[in-house]
């Protein structure tokens, strides 16, 4: 069952220790929207059908990947994309989002997703 909208940014604002619900939900949608770039198949629509829909829209409809990053070109993306960000600023928002994100999925569909995530990640 997805979770819901707002459980999932209350979670990461949480787990970001963000102060401003902005914040957590600007952290959110670039670190989802880079992790759908990276991830095909059933391993991704099982991902989406886990998330709030626009979360899942962002996982299903990326920009796709012109290379696979490394978990260090995954982080200078994301500070790229968030402003005002720097790649340890960037590493904090990966971390929250993705640890809420794991959350979500469930363990064993937590490892497949790994399998297509940057090495590293």
């Amino acid at each position: 069952m997805a979770m819901l909208w707002e459980a999932f940014l209350d979670r990461i604002q949480e787990r970001g220790e963000y102060g401003a619900r902005e914040d957590a939900e600007r952290a959110a949608r670039t670190v989802v929207a880079l992790l759908g770039a990276h991830l095909v198949g059933d391993v991704r629509a099982e991902l989406a059908a886990r998330l709030p829909e626009a979360f899942a829209l962002m996982l299903l409809n990326p920009l796709q990947a012109a290379e696979p990053l490394s978990a260090e070109r995954f982080v200078r993306a994301t500070a790229a994309w968030i402003e005002g960000a720097t790649e340890q600023t960037a590493l904090w928002d990966i971390g929250a989002v993705l640890s809420v994100t794991a959350d979500a999925a469930g363990e064993d569909l937590t490892r497949r997703v790994l399998l297509h995530a940057p090495p590293g990640l």
